[in-house]
């Protein structure tokens, strides 16, 4: 090369040599205006392709190096594309090899001149040529492999389309050459993982079967990094394969079937077994369908070689002196272990316990990486079942590897020792987490701090524990401990008024914030603790209310304005207790009427004149102890944890099942939450009908002043009309949802997943004209509405609206999209005068309920009883009996039919067969469609369920709806309610 390009080298000298950006951007600017004028041809010498035929080869191949180059470096290049064109079409390998490196820099798949080179690429990749090079022509291996290779590092989707198939032709033709099928393997991988419905997996997977039978491994390494990628967009298109992935690998594992040129420190290509593993890792299922009694017998043979590999792995696997060996065996060696973790309890026993005691010895080597890789894999068996006991021998040294000098291994001994902890070693994890905390970095504390207090609550045998455990983590890292953190402490001890933990709460935070230097977390705490549960302590030595208030004060002058908030209302509940503070609260209450702080300000002023504008039985409501909780099925500690470490994350998944305490805990407070729901059905049943929230009346403020001009609502005989009407447009697609002598108020309305489209009809029935006709529509954060309609329609002005003609019409057009679960259908107030100057206002609600945006799912039964059971609990669960009205027929097979066909066709539900085993029973599921992305970008959806029982004895329905999301579950228990009694 130096001798034939010469001037390319002095080129990269000079720039290589300047002294200052400056120097090397001139350099570029007067090479570039040199190469420009090189490659500007006069009418003579223009070719075809618009190239210069003056240039010799050698001069062509030097401009265009340096065009590289300079792209390279980071500069623009927007001209000799001609001549990177001429050099692709040479004959020459060495003009080829300098054409393909240019277009593939600096070309892209959508450039136009892309189109005047795809002959020549295709040719290259599929004619022919001589296996040997005369005259530096390209062999077939040479010039396959440049357009493969320019094809991958190009992008476009019209270049994709155009060349896929010829790549895929190259991969599978019995001539091209192990050489050119790693190639073709690897490019057609880019192409799949830009354009991924490039291949069909039924007409694809016959060839990547007799792929993987090629007996060169670099050829199966390459066509497994296709297969892995096909299979995991397509998993089951591409199930058939995983007999010939059990025999590579166990020809590889099992008998060392490897040519020497692929043993890497004596072992047998690593690189192909880990990708074996990690494609059979994508069917967990796979193992069960072999074990099944009647499984063929080549799938059993099949999984019992992988079974032997995964045990051979496993047991000759050790720490080897040359690191370059250990590297590549632990490589494989946790692949294994993932292949164990996922297939789960129904993997052989043996091979868990294998594989546990085998972490045991590696996270106890003194290789970082080793360890790391140990302790993290180790956190994911420890989620398999029966691995409780095992895992627990290593606690010892796991709690050792929290001292360790690298930061990531010891942020994965806190995750082994969260997922490890259960109620027998809970305190002693703990307790060590807690004692280890002073010595931990600032990095590590805030997680720590975390992970703790998801453990004490989790865990805790004694509620009383779990408070101690919080202030000694407030007194030892109070910096780190978050709002939710003590949150979470006033949460529990509020919904747990048995036995004395409220008492001892109070008591323990009293005495933590008597010293005067104490952290502001702990002083939030007590302030708010003791302010609801202070007086459970008041008759104890030192703990009066007086007290109470000189040891919250004497923080007033160093607390911030949030905790300060906190005190206030505190002063407050305890100057309605007790006497003695009165005279103590008004002096702060005068001074903070004019704090600059506006929160603090207003509570006091608020504060100081209630007990003037209110009497003491009113204020003494006000500031009575809070009420429970809602106690959410996820915690904020554990959204936390999620929002910091993902949704795949051991520890994650650990918080979100619920511990024996836990459990116990529920069902001692279930008795208090059945009485309050009991409580709340009674008021529920008494409220006024025009409360129901998808009644068709609104509860709309009324529009005009009635001291102006008298206002003419909803006549009560339309009402039981409207509300059949209204039932009816919830399951229809059109209809009629309110009439009178006056006005037809029509909607016809379609749904597409998350979105719908609603046209709203007005029509004047009567003889003379409507005028200042308006329809008013509510905005709510869960629907999203773009609208447009007649001239006027939407004028709020006093002289504004529009004029609706006699028989006539005036239209409104809604396009909806949910962005949020909600239980209420929006309200429209329709408001007009007529001829005689009479105002009406109707106060409507539109049928945009929530079974309008469900999309029907069918599920077999044993997928329907697992999803059943998983959305258990109250926040999921809405149940309601409904009775048939008195002139409705007898229950029978063809009322169940009714039934079925509202759940199905009405409401949107998917038909669960084998899940209704008598007639009297309707099962369904659907999914809830929302326009909302999660952090994925991905449409946020909720699965719903419902059941539909009938007692045709007692003339009743009980409808049972569950999903994920409260207000779903309440919105389509609703719905049903209403279709069924109208049924």
């Amino acid at each position: 090369m130096s001798t034939q390009a010469r001037g390319l080298q002095n080129f990269i000298s000079d720039l290589r040599n300047a002294k200052s950006k400056e120097e090397e951007q001139a350099r570029v600017d007067k090479e570039l205006a040199n190469i420009r004028k090189k490659f500007t041809a006069t009418p003579k010498q223009l070719g075809e392709d618009g190239s210069n035929t003056a240039l010799s080869s050698y001069q062509r191949k030097k401009y265009v190096w340096k065009l590289v180059y300079i792209h390279i470096l980071g500069y623009d290049v927007d001209f000799g594309h001609p001549e990177i064109l001429a050099l692709v079409r040479s004959n020459k390998y060495s003009e080829k090899s300098v054409g393909y490196t240019a277009l593939a820099l600096l070309l892209r798949g959508d450039d136009p001149l892309m189109n005047a080179i795809l002959g020549t690429i295709r040719k290259d990749m599929t004619t022919p040529m001589p296996a040997t090079a005369k005259n530096n022509a390209p062999t077939t291996d040479t010039a396959q492999s440049l357009a493969l290779c320019t094809i991958a590092s190009l992008s476009g989707l019209e270049l994709i389309q155009t060349l896929h198939a010829e790549v895929q032709h190259t991969l599978v033709a019995k001539s091209s050459t192990p050489h050119v099928k790693k190639k073709a393997a690897l490019c057609l991988l880019r192409l799949v993982r830009t354009s991924p419905k490039l291949v069909s997996g039924r007409e694809f997977a016959p060839h990547m079967a007799q792929l993987l039978q090629d007996r060169h491994l670099g050829v199966l390494t390459s066509c497994m990094s296709l297969l892995y990628g096909l299979a995991s967009q397509n998993p089951r298109e591409y199930e058939s394969l995983i007999p010939y992935a059990v025999h590579i690998l166990g020809m590889l594992v099992l008998k060392k079937a490897c040519a020497r040129e692929y043993l890497y420190y004596r072992t047998p290509s690593p690189w192909l077994q880990i990708k074996l593993l990690k494609y059979l890792q994508l069917y967990p299922q796979a193992l069960n369908s072999g074990q099944e009694v009647g499984a063929p017998k080549g799938t059993q043979e099949h999984i019992a070689q992988l079974s032997n590999v995964v045990s051979k792995i496993l047991t000759e696997t050790d720490v080897s002196d040359s690191i370059n060996k250990s590297n590549a065996d632990h490589s494989v060696l946790f692949e294994a272990v993932n292949l164990i973790c996922t297939w789960g309890s129904a993997g052989p026993p043996q091979l868990r316990e294998g594989g546990m005691k085998l972490l045991g010895k590696f996270i106890s080597v003194r290789e970082p990486n080793i360890r790391y890789l140990g302790l993290l894999t180790m956190a994911k068996l420890a989620q398999l079942d029966g691995t409780a006991r095992s895992i627990k021998k290593h606690q010892a040294t796991v709690l050792v590897s929290l001292k360790d000098a690298d930061i990531s291994v010891r942020r994965r001994a806190l995750d082994l020792l969260f997922v490890m902890c259960d109620t027998d070693n809970a305190e002693r994890i703990v307790d060590e987490l807690v004692a280890h905390l002073p010595m931990a970095d600032a990095a590590i504390r805030e997680e720590m701090v975390l992970k703790i207090a998801i453990l004490a609550e989790k865990y805790a045998t004694d509620l009383r524990w779990y408070v101690d455990t919080i202030l000694k983590l407030i007194s030892i890292s109070g910096d780190h401990v978050s709002d939710p953190i003590w949150h979470r402490v006033v949460q529990i001890t509020t919904n747990h008024p048995q036995g004395d933990l409220q008492a001892y709460t109070a008591a323990t935070l009293l005495v933590a914030a008597s010293p005067r230097r104490c952290h502001e977390t702990a002083v939030r705490v007590a302030a708010y603790v003791l302010g609801e549960f202070g007086f459970l302590v008041a008759e104890r030595p030192g703990m009066s209310g007086e007290e109470q208030f000189r040891i919250l004060h004497q923080h007033w002058a160093t607390s911030d304005e949030h905790t300060r908030s906190i005190l206030v209302s505190t002063y407050a509940k305890l100057a309605n207790l007790y006497e003695e503070c009165r005279p103590l609260v008004a002096p702060v209450f005068a001074r903070c009427k004019n704090s600059v702080e506006v929160e603090i300000q207003q509570r006091s002023a608020e504060y100081a004149a209630m007990r003037e504008a209110f009497g003491p039985e009113a204020v003494e409501d006000l500031l009575r102890e809070m009420p429970p909780f809602e106690d959410n099925k996820q915690s904020a500690l554990e959204q936390r944890l999620r929002e910091k470490e993902g949704d795949d994350s051991a520890a994650v998944a650990k918080a979100a099942r619920p511990s024996a305490e836990q459990r116990k805990r529920a069902a001692q407070s279930a008795a208090a939450a059945r009485a309050a729901e009991e409580v709340a059905a009674q008021q529920s049943a008494a409220a006024n009908e025009e409360d129901d929230p998808i009644s068709p009346i609104s509860d709309g403020s009324p529009g005009a002043d009635p001291s102006e001009k008298p206002t003419v609502g909803i006549p009560k005989d339309v009402i039981p009309a409207m509300r059949k009407a209204f039932s009816n447009l919830c399951t229809t697609p059109s209809g009629v949802l309110f009439e009178n002598s006056l006005l037809q108020v029509g909607v016809k309305h379609e749904y597409v997943g998350a979105q719908g489209r609603i046209s709203v009809f007005f029509g004047n029935l009567g003889k003379s004209p409507m005028t200042h006709f308006r329809a008013i529509l509510e905005e709510s954060s869960h629907l999203r509405m773009q609208k447009q309609g007649t001239e006027g329609l939407f004028d709020e002005n006093e002289d504004g609206g529009a004029t609706v003609a006699a028989r006539t019409q005036a239209k409104l057009l809604l396009l909806v999209e949910v962005a949020a679960p909600f239980d209420d259908a929006p309200a429209m107030r329709i408001t007009f005068e007529t001829e005689e100057g009479e105002i009406h206002e109707y106060p409507l609600r539109l049928p945009i309920v929530a079974t309008c945006f469900l999309e029907p799912v069918t599920l077999e039964a044993p997928a329907f009883m697992q999803r059943w059971k998983s959305l258990e609990g109250q926040d999921r669960e809405c149940q309601e009996v409904v009775k048939t009205p008195p002139n409705a027929p007898k229950i029978d097979e063809e009322y169940m039919k009714r039934i079925a066909h509202i759940i199905t066709k009405g409401l949107k539900f998917g038909r669960c067969p084998g899940c209704d085993p008598t007639p009297w029973t309707v099962s369904g599921a659907s999914t809830f469609k929302t326009g909302a992305k999660d952090a994925n970008g991905n449409n946020i959806n909720v699965g719903c369920l419902v059941r539909v029982e009938a007692n045709p004895q007692a003339g009743a329905f009980r409808v049972t709806t569950r999903t994920l999301h409260p207000l779903c579950s309440k919105a389509v228990k609703n719905v049903a309610l209403v279709s069924i009694k109208l049924a």
